[in-house]
């Protein structure tokens, strides 16, 4: 209901500001108590991280620490490789493939083994082969979704006046920014594409929304939002 779309809201944006902050915060530490690049284990960036933990923690917390870096990559892994799986075995070959076919979930099973490990196989070739792509994919990615629904998404929680079409506009003018400036030397070496594009992206936003005809029941929607709550009974659901 309204009232849980409103502690959604800002439960959410509260989550990932701290998640954003502590990252940059380490990094700006991390800067003054490395000046220099070659002070760092293997002269790798990457390595900052565990050696401010190392240094400034007791050992204990300090293997806590590194325990959680492996935990979490762990966990996002498994999930990956299962959502991997699921979208071949399921989306591909039984509804796509086999449709309107029964299929024995002994099958499937073994098929979901198969393309589990041929993931596996296919990630660890990619990343000892190709470091530097991976990173760069991963930034790459990380910049578009950034800047395509970032804005979108904040102006849809926050801004009466989001439209439907202000989000395409967004979301289209948040990805090819992105694409343009990274493959634009001069100007890639000025600012990370993420920057302009986010900026962008919500500047799109919100002229393509002022230029069309206001959404209907959003005042209705943000009133039960700030209220706490929706008419017992009703469940808001704005038109966009």
């Amino acid at each position: 209901d309204a009232g849980d779309l409103r502690c959604a809201a800002w439960s959410g944006t509260g989550a990932n500001i701290l998640m954003g902050g502590g990252a940059v915060l380490i990094g700006l530490v991390g800067r003054a108590y490395v000046p220099e690049l070659s002070m760092l284990p293997a002269q790798d960036t990457e390595n900052l991280y565990p050696l401010l933990a190392r240094e400034t923690l007791h050992p204990a917390l300090f293997g806590v620490v590194v325990a959680s870096i492996f935990a979490a990559i762990m966990s996002t892994a498994d999930s990956q490789l299962l959502v991997g799986a699921s979208a071949v075995v399921r989306d591909l070959y039984e509804k796509g493939f086999r449709k309107g076919e029964a299929v024995p979930d002994r099958h499937l099973v073994l098929l979901s083994r198969a393309v589990v490990l041929a993931l596996v196989v296919g990630a660890l070739a990619l990343g000892w082969a190709a470091e530097d792509l991976v990173f760069w994919l991963v930034l790459f990615a990380w910049a578009g979704l950034g800047a395509a629904f970032g804005p979108t998404l904040l102006l849809a929680l926050y801004w009466r006046r989001t439209t439907r079409a202000g989000v395409v506009a967004g979301v289209i003018t948040g990805a090819l920014t992105t694409i343009v400036w990274y493959l634009t030397p001069v100007l890639k070496d000025a600012v990370y594409e993420l920057v302009p594009a986010f900026a962008l992206a919500g500047i799109a936003t919100i002229v393509v929304s002022l230029a069309g005809r206001p959404p209907t029941d959003t005042e209705e929607t943000f009133r039960e939002m700030e209220e706490g709550g929706a008419p017992e009974g009703t469940v808001a659901r704005p038109e966009v």
